[in-house]
C-alpha cells in the first residue's frame, strides 16, 4: 500500500473508532475532534466521512449545511442491555448512554491517561457531584436517632450486621464467591468453609478488620493519609506479592484490565495528587459529597499497587460513620454495573452512571439498617414472588436441624429450581432471612418452638466451639 493510502486508511480507522463512542448522530466537527484529527481541514475530513459512507460503515442524515453521521447498526450489535443489569435500578438516559459507551469493544475505545486537571479544578463546597436535591434526600433517608452523639455511635450499635454485610458485598464486587451465610460463619463464628479459596477467606477477614478499624476509631480516623494508607494496609494484608506494599503508595506503573485507561506512573505525581485528593475531600462539609468524591477519585488515581476500589468503598463510609448516618454497604449492587461505572470514570471522566449506582445503593442500605419506621415500607417484590420457595428452604433447614455449613449447600441445591438469573438473589434472600431469625419471628416457617430452639442452640453451639 502506498504511503498516502496507508495514511488515509489509518485516518479512516481513527474515525470509525471515535464514532464508536457516540450513541447517536453527531456532526463532523465533533467527530473530527474525537478522532484526534482537529488539524485536518473540515472539507478534507468530510471527504473521509464520504468514503466511509460509500463503504457502508456509516450513515448520514440532514442537509449539507447540517449533516450528521453515525455508525451503521451492524457495528452496534454488541450494545448491552441497559435496564440496570437485572435489578430494579432504572437508569437515566445519560447513564444509559455512558453504559453503552464503556460496553463497546475495547479496541474501539480511545486510549486515555490520567486527567490531572479534573481533580485540581474541583473546588470543595463550590463544586458538587451530588446536586442539592440529591444531598438533601440522602440526608433525610440516612439520618438516624444517634445524630449529635459521639462519632461512630450508630455503627457500633449494629457493628456485627455491618461487618457481615459490608465485608460480603465489597468482596463480592471483587469477584469473591463467598455466600452471605459463609461470610456470617467466618466473621461471626470463625468457621472457614472448606470449599473456599484461601485468598477469598483472607479478603473477607481483611474487610472485617478494616471495618472495625473505621468504626472503633471513629474519632481519630478521617479522610487523611494516615487513615487511607492504613486502611489499604489492612485490606491488602497477605494479598500482595510484596509484603511491604500494603499501605505504601505505588512506585511503578500499572494497567487496568479491560480498560483503555492508563493511570499515572510517576511516584512523585502519584504522591502529589494523593495529597490533593485527600485535602479536597477533607474540606468538603457534606458527608455524602465526601463519600462519593472518594469513591470517584481514589480508584481513578490508583494510588496503591492494588485493592484501590476496596479502599474507596470503605473510605466512603468514614464520613457517614463520623456523622452517625446510615452506612453504605453496597447491598444488591450488580458487579458488572459497578465495574462499568468505574470504567466511565477512568475513560470518560463521567460520573453519571456511578452516581446513580451510589444513590440506588444507599437507598438499599437505608432499607437494611433503618430501625424506626413510622409507616410500613413496600414489600420486596422478589421475596413476594419466591415467598413459598424461601419459606420451604428455611423450614427444611430448621426442622432438620441443619448445620451452617450444610445449610449453604442445601440453599444452593434448592436454588436450582429457580430461574438462572434469579438464583444468586434467591440464595441471598434465604440467607438474610436465616440470619434475622429470633424467638419472635420464626412461626411463619411452620416449625414448633422446640424445633426452633434445638436448631438455634445447634448454631450457637457451633459458634461457642469455634471460640474455645
Amino acid at each position: 500500500m502506498k504511503p498516502k493510502l496507508r495514511q488515509m486508511q489509518g485516518e479512516l480507522d481513527q474515525i470509525v473508532k471515535a464514532m464508536g463512542r457516540f450513541m447517536d448522530w453527531e456532526n463532523a466537527s465533533v467527530i473530527r475532534e474525537a478522532a484526534g484529527l482537529k488539524d485536518m481541514e473540515l472539507r478534507t475530513f468530510q471527504r473521509r466521512l464520504d468514503v466511509l459512507k460509500k463503504e457502508g460503515k456509516i450513515e448520514k442524515t440532514g442537509s449539507s449545511s447540517d449533516s450528521r453521521y453515525r455508525l451503521i447498526n451492524v457495528i452496534r450489535e454488541d450494545q448491552p442491555e441497559i435496564s440496570g443489569a437485572g435489578t430494579e435500578m432504572a437508569l437515566s438516559p445519560a447513564a444509559q448512554k455512558v453504559l453503552w459507551l464503556v460496553s463497546i469493544p475495547l479496541e474501539q475505545r480511545t486510549a486515555v491517561g490520567y486527567n490531572i486537571d479534573w481533580v485540581k479544578s474541583y473546588q470543595p463546597n463550590e463544586d458538587f457531584y451530588l446536586s442539592a436535591e440529591e444531598r438533601d434526600q440522602l440526608r433525610k433517608s440516612g439520618t438516624t436517632t444517634t445524630i449529635g452523639q459521639p462519632a461512630g455511635t450508630y455503627a457500633k450499635q449494629m457493628l456485627q450486621r455491618l461487618l457481615i454485610d459490608l465485608s460480603w458485598n465489597s468482596s463480592r464486587l471483587e469477584g469473591n464467591t463467598y455466600s452471605l451465610l459463609d461470610t456470617q460463619r467466618l466473621v461471626a463464628d470463625n468457621q472457614v468453609p472448606s470449599t473456599r479459596k484461601p485468598k477469598e477467606t483472607q479478603m473477607i477477614l481483611n474487610h472485617k478488620d478494616a471495618i472495625e478499624f473505621i468504626v472503633q476509631n471513629a474519632g481519630e480516623t478521617g479522610l487523611n493519609p494516615y487513615t487511607i494508607r492504613n486502611l489499604h494496609g489492612i485490606l491488602s494484608y497477605n494479598l500482595l506479592p510484596d509484603p511491604s506494599a500494603p499501605g505504601r503508595l505505588r512506585q511503578f506503573g500499572v494497567g487496568i484490565s479491560h480498560s483503555s485507561y492508563s493511570p499515572l506512573a510517576i511516584p512523585q505525581q502519584i504522591a502529589e495528587i494523593f495529597t490533593i485528593i485527600l485535602q479536597k475531600a477533607a474540606s468538603i462539609t457534606d458527608p455524602y459529597e465526601q463519600a462519593f468524591f472518594v469513591m470517584v477519585h481514589l480508584p481513578y488515581l490508583q494510588p496503591f499497587e492494588d485493592v484501590n476500589k476496596r479502599v474507596s468503598r470503605l473510605a466512603a463510609n468514614i464520613p457517614l460513620n463520623r456523622h452517625n448516618l446510615v452506612p453504605l454497604s453496597f447491598i444488591d449492587v450488580p458487579v458488572d454495573l459497578y465495574l462499568k461505572g468505574m470504567l466511565a470514570v477512568y475513560e470518560l471522566n463521567d460520573i453519571s452512571l456511578l452516581k446513580e449506582i451510589f444513590l440506588w445503593a444507599y437507598g438499599r442500605s437505608v432499607k437494611q439498617y433503618s430501625v424506626v419506621r413510622q409507616t410500613l415500607g413496600e414489600p420486596d417484590p422478589f421475596r413476594l414472588q419466591y415467598s413459598g420457595h424461601i419459606r420451604d428452604a428455611i423450614t427444611e433447614i430448621i426442622s432438620q436441624n441443619v448445620s451452617k455449613e450444610a445449610a449453604s449447600q442445601m440453599i444452593a441445591n434448592r436454588s436450582q429450581a429457580i430461574p438462572v438469573d434469579d438464583r444468586t438473589k434467591f440464595s441471598t434472600a434465604v440467607e438474610q432471612e436465616l440470619l434475622s431469625l429470633h424467638e419472635g419471628n420464626f412461626a411463619r416457617y411452620r416449625v414448633t418452638p422446640s424445633m426452633f430452639k434445638t436448631w438455634q442452640d445447634h448454631w450457637q453451639l457451633n459458634k461457642k466451639q469455634d471460640t474455645l
